[in-house]
């Protein structure tokens, strides 16, 4: 029998219908897994923490990425840096993943130590013309928008994330997101594709039937819903949202909120990104069952708890920030089948738990949310393997963003001569 040849990861998006999902194969196999990480986590900016991961000077924050690793450092200048976590001598691992406090960089192997400025101090045994300059750790590209830290991991690294600092550094400046601290952290492995995780995210079709913590406070109709043969019912609470909407946003832009949504999302975006700061349910303060803010202590120096949610996604990432507190999650790949999702609630620096807030009544929506959502990816990971799958149509209504998605990520991968 003859072998069957097997579609190139360029064949296999190219051959997409339009308006239909992906083969199961760019899912599935290893190959279009290891290109995926070499173009979108390799060569693209991604986000991997925020400043609270860092709080102190000698704060170290390490994550892998791929077969790549980076440090994250606060030095003793209040700089947050990111370095190649591989030593100049013979490349051992600086840090194993996770957080710590150092006073210098030592590699366990030989001893070598670096200065948390990246520069070598100390080489033991190299001889009189050995030159450490010549051996200071590898830095990483890296930009701080609020209290999001993204890094590229290439040399050349896309421009337009100035689009995006340019975009969302006036809508976060409010909330001073620096001073901040993290209330709650979670991490899920997910048994799917990371690309996966973010259709998921980018539709709320499954909300209404699958999230009543988070439809308690989100109005999925903000990401789409099909205006044809509503009951009046339906008719009636679509005229109430839009109402209510357009009155909360002639009031946060009285104040000097900015509002309106911003997308750079299309194929000819690199940095792909979305905002826009969204109306809450009930009393309209926070992501919380009541609607009500969990934290009393505002972020910044704010006074009105209305809001809304500035959300913002970017292809690894998704972000809300309302006025009491802020949820920021981010992806890594870490299999073909496997992804995962790791989530930071912030709160003020200042805020005091069990007086100003308390855990459970923050974390709850978005703790059920996200195990629910693990679910989902992983019942569309398995089903995307069955031999019977082809893929289906996509709502032009609600899935527009995940249509969306797909066209961004076949650019992409063109661009990279994929």
């Amino acid at each position: 029998m003859a072998d069957v040849q097997l579609r190139t990861h360029g064949e296999l998006i190219r051959g997409r219908e339009p308006g239909h999902g992906m083969p199961g194969e760019l899912f599935g196999r290893q190959d279009v897994f290891d290109t995926d990480v070499s173009v979108f986590f390799h060569k693209h900016w991604i986000l991997v923490g925020v400043t609270a991961d860092v709080p102190e000077p000698g704060d170290v924050s390490t994550v892998d990425i791929g077969r790549a690793s980076i440090i994250i450092v606060r030095d003793d200048d209040d700089t947050i840096r990111t370095w190649r976590n591989v030593c100049r001598h013979r490349g051992a691992r600086l840090k194993e993943v996770g957080k710590s406090t150092v006073g210098l960089l030592v590699c366990p192997y030989h001893q070598w130590t670096y200065d948390l400025n990246g520069s070598l101090r100390h080489a033991a045994h190299m001889g009189r013309d050995f030159d450490p300059t010549c051996r200071s750790l590898i830095p990483v590209q890296t930009r701080i928008v609020g209290t999001h830290i993204f890094v590229c991991l290439d040399e050349h690294a896309p421009e337009d994330i100035a689009r995006l600092d340019a975009t969302m550094t006036p809508r976060f400046a409010s909330y001073d997101l620096r001073n901040t601290k993290i209330a709650f952290e979670q991490e899920i492995v997910e048994e799917g594709n990371w690309k996966l995780v973010i259709e998921n995210n980018r539709e709320c079709y499954h909300c209404q039937a699958t999230h009543p913590e988070l439809t308690a406070s989100f109005l999925p109709e903000d990401f789409g819903f099909c205006p044809e043969n509503l009951s009046d019912e339906s008719l009636s609470a679509l005229k109430d949202y839009s109402v209510r909407n357009a009155s909360c946003q002639t009031s946060w832009e009285q104040d000097g909120f900015v509002s309106q949504a911003v997308e750079w999302l299309d194929e000819d975006a690199v940095t792909q990104f979305r905002t826009q700061r969204l109306v809450i349910a009930g009393a309209g303060e926070s992501q919380t069952m009541d609607t009500k803010v969990a934290c009393t202590k505002l972020f910044g120096t704010l006074e009105r708890r209305d809001l809304g949610d500035v959300h913002l996604w970017t292809h690894n990432s998704w972000t809300h920030v309302m006025s009491d507190h802020a949820v920021v999650t981010y992806i890594i790949p870490l299999g073909p089948d496997k992804t995962l999702v790791r989530s930071k609630w912030l709160v003020h620096a200042d805020a005091v738990e069990d007086v100003d807030y308390d855990v459970g009544t923050l974390t709850e929506v978005w703790v059920a949310t996200n195990m629910q959502d693990k679910h989902l990816v992983e019942i569309t990971h398995e089903g995307t393997q069955d031999p019977a799958y082809r893929p289906g149509t996509f709502s032009r209504f609600t899935e527009a963003y995940v249509d969306q998605f797909s066209r961004w990520y076949a650019a992409r991968l063109n661009a990279h001569g994929v």
